[in-house]
């Protein structure tokens, strides 16, 4: 009776260590992400472990491996370690069927479990642009749609004009476990969207390294406008001269009509026509007149006209010693006193005329100091002479019964004191 109970009492301690060891081992497993088509790595890992087995269980709990044993028969399920503390296995070509929560077991007593959960990425589709049909007419209302599938989760769609981005209407629809995303885009057309790119871009976290997108480029058929541009803008007998007519349409206007005053062109020796272009070898005032171009599709006609209005030329100056008039300066502006000046001295050296100034001053401060003087003496003679002649005519008056001439003076006509003012001056 007391060996049997002593043995029991053993078989109790045993078991006692064995639970113990087997609370201190847990499962460390980890969430995984991967693209679909991708290879998902699956982990299973026990810090300390008594050789006990590790097992890897699928989202149906379908047994995919025990330790390093196969159990489903699956060409893409393979393993890549089996250890005592490691159990790591791989899913390659992944697919949306394979997401879900993946169980690592660890077979102790009571059994240790830890899950993962497998995330599968759909990866969109290239998007198609529809509703677009060529070519558009100038003035059409037409809807762009974009379209793309297998996006998981929803993608996102963004509409570009010629790189610069532009809002479109954007709707989601769940398909299963993927979604499909549209994006609409309405535009009014005009011949400035002719050539116009308009690319539909999908961004996804499945798309990495790029994007998806697809372009459309309008054809806008419109009815022509004309622009008439001249070889010269002043334009003189004799000189050649050339009109072109620069016609702007989808489909392009050729050929173009050139008519003069109405009427077809007078002088076809001298008015030569090249495809869109009309030349005047030499030029005469015959010449005066406006000149049409018409050009023609089959969305309209449109025209534009040219006065065309003859100078005199230039006559040759004959040669003379006379300096050449100046020349202004070519600008739409006032002229400010630094081109005034350098247009009138006709660009010669500032210093030449700095000192050409300094000696034309001086000769006009000389003239005017000279006839200051010769008009000071002519002022200075005449007042002199006028009071000597009032002296003689003063003495002849008192000379009849003076004896020498101090008598004559103060005998003469007048007071006194003024005879003497005027000897006093004299003397």
């Amino acid at each position: 009776m007391m060996v049997k109970q002593h043995m029991l009492f053993t078989l109790y301690s045993i078991c006692g260590i064995v639970l113990k060891g087997a609370q201190g081992q847990v499962p460390l497993v980890q969430n995984m992400t991967v693209t679909e088509g991708g290879t998902a790595n699956l982990t299973c890992r026990v810090e300390h472990n008594d050789n006990t087995s590790l097992q890897w269980s699928n989202p149906a709990q379908q047994t995919l491996f025990f330790g390093d044993k196969k159990a489903l028969r699956d060409n893409r399920i393979e393993l890549v370690r089996a250890t005592s503390q490691e159990l790591t296995i791989s899913i390659s070509e992944v697919s949306l069927s394979d997401e879900g929560l993946y169980t690592c077991s660890l077979f102790t007593m009571p059994v240790k479990t830890a899950k993962a959960f497998l995330t599968v990425l759909g990866v969109p589709k290239k998007p198609e642009i529809n509703g677009l049909t060529k070519p558009v007419l100038e003035g059409d209302h037409i809807t762009l749609t974009c379209v793309t599938s297998g996006s998981k989760p929803a993608a996102d769609v963004r509409w570009f004009k010629n790189e610069m981005e532009v809002k479109g209407a954007k709707e989601v629809n769940a398909s299963g476990k993927t979604f499909t995303v549209k994006s609409s885009l309405r535009l009014h057309v005009n011949r400035d969207d002719d050539g116009v790119a308009y690319t539909c871009r999908v961004d996804h976290v499945a798309l990495t390294a790029t994007h998806e997108e697809t372009t459309q480029v309008l054809e806008v058929h419109y009815a022509p406008y004309v622009e008439i541009r001249q070889s010269t803008n002043v334009p003189q007998e004799g000189q050649y001269l050339k009109l072109q007519c620069v016609p702007k349409g989808n489909p392009s206007p050729d050929p173009v009509l050139w008519t003069k005053d109405g009427g077809e062109l007078p002088d076809m020796d001298r008015m030569i026509v090249d495809g869109r272009d009309l030349t005047f070898t030499s030029l005469n005032k015959t010449d005066n007149g406006t000149y049409r171009c018409e050009a023609t599709n089959h969305l309209g006609t449109s025209h534009a006209e040219f006065k065309l209005v003859i100078y005199d030329a230039p006559t040759t100056p004959s040669p003379s010693t006379t300096s050449p008039a100046p020349t202004l300066p070519d600008t739409t502006g006032p002229l400010d006193s630094k081109q005034l000046n350098s247009a009138v001295t006709g660009n010669r050296d500032p210093n030449e005329l700095k000192r050409a100034t300094d000696h034309a001053l001086i000769g006009g401060i000389v003239a005017v100091v000279v006839f200051a003087t010769l008009c000071l003496i002519i002022v200075l003679g005449r007042y002199l002479a006028r009071h000597k002649g009032t002296y003689l005519t003063n003495e002849a008056k008192g000379a009849d019964d003076a004896p020498d001439a101090d008598t004559a003076i103060i005998n003469a006509d007048g007071n006194h004191a003024h005879a003497e003012e005027k000897k006093e001056y004299f003397i």
